[in-house]
Order: C-alpha cells, then structure tokens, then sequence
C-alpha cells in the first residue's frame, strides 16, 4: 500500500465536503492554502493540500524539487512521464480513499489543482470507480490524453469538469486546455472552460469562478 502523502488541511472533523486540491511544480501544499478565506462558500468543507515529493525534474536540469511527475521537455505534453504520473494517481487514490473512511461520501468529493497537480486531479478522477462531485482543473492540460478514452471510468462521465486558464499561458498553453476540453467532451464528459486576461498565474475573476462553481456542485 502506498503511504499517504503528507498535507495540510483547512477545516473541521465535521466537515461534510471535501476538496483535495494538488498544487504545480515546485511548490507545496501551502501554495493554495491562501485562497480558502478568498473563497465564500455555502457548505461545511475540509480542504487537503497534500505535498508532492521530491524529485529531480529533467527540464530543470535535473534539479531535485516537488513534482508529481518529471517534465522532460519544453513541450509539456511531450515525452511524458507515465510511470510518473501513474504513480502520483495512486498517492492522490489513498487521500480520496481516506476521506471516504473519515465520513465524506465520495458524491461529496472534488479533486482539483493546479498546472501539474491539476493534470494528475484530471487524470485520476477520469479513471475514478466512485462518483464524484466535480473534477477541476487551473492552468493545466490532460496528460496521457491517448489513454483516457480506454481507461475512463463511467462513474464519472457526468461529473462536472471546470477548467480555468490564463490565454497568455508560456508555461501551459492555452491551446492545450481548448484540446482538454475538446478530447472530454468526445467523450461525453460536460467540461467548462473559463479563460482569463494571465499567464500561468491565478487571478482575482478566476477565485470568484471557482467559488462558484464548488458552490454549484455541493450545492
């Protein structure tokens, strides 16, 4: 059994909701700690920020740093890191596994994150045996996209998909979340995608968006 990633959590024992959020490359749990007083919301929620491990990243010249995965190129959606990604999928499987034994129905459940995080939130729930509440996604892409049409999980094909991304994006291009949005919904998959005046960055409309929008699917 893999063990648990570490994380910080905002939140009661109580909580009825949860939001495991994963945050990009080189960062921290921490990162996205923040947001949660920028974020007015109708529900009682635990949020979980877990920490990625250290690894060296390829692309930072091998440089040991958090990451979910190794980037080898430029192209983020190149050369990808399967075995990588495969195994952050699991980590991210024991932390929803875990609010499930804590209380939180999965329907009650929304996996999120950011650039790199984000890209694991995707494909993990997409490949999820339970129902849950809402998958989103921030500056982010589908990674393995070649593989999702054989592997997705139908307990998700109506689980709302939200994508928010700067159109200025050097890091995470915004043509690769139109491509996301475009492969899910071939799929049959119901993906907003919501675009902001940014580079790889979160803006001020964009918490608004996101309050939002966890408000509608634990509504």
């Amino acid at each position: 059994m893999t063990a648990l990633l570490p994380c910080v959590e905002i939140g009661s024992d109580d909580a009825t909701h949860s939001v495991i959020w994963l945050h990009g490359l080189g960062a921290d749990g921490h990162d996205f700690e923040p947001i949660v007083n920028e974020l007015t919301l109708t529900q009682n929620i635990r949020f979980i920020f877990p920490h990625a491990p250290e690894m060296p990243v390829s692309i930072n010249n091998g440089m040991i740093m958090p990451a979910w995965y190794d980037i080898k190129a430029a192209q983020i959606d190149s050369l990808q890191d399967e075995a990588g990604i495969r195994k952050s999928q699991q980590s991210l499987l024991g932390l929803i596994e875990r609010e499930i034994e804590r209380g939180i129905n999965s329907e009650n459940i929304i996996i999120a994150g950011f650039s790199q995080g984000g890209a694991i939130a995707l494909h993990t729930a997409l490949r999820y045996e339970k129902s849950l509440a809402g998958i989103m996604g921030l500056s982010t892409y589908l990674p393995l996209a070649d593989t999702v049409a054989n592997e997705i999980n139908n307990a998700n094909i109506n689980t709302p998909v939200f994508l928010a991304h700067g159109i200025h994006d050097p890091i995470v291009p915004f043509q690769l979340a139109t491509n996301t949005q475009a492969t899910l919904n071939q799929l049959g998959y119901t993906v907003e995608l919501k675009k902001y005046e940014m580079e790889h960055s979160v803006c001020i409309e964009e918490v608004e968006d996101i309050s939002n929008w966890i408000n509608s699917v634990f509504s």
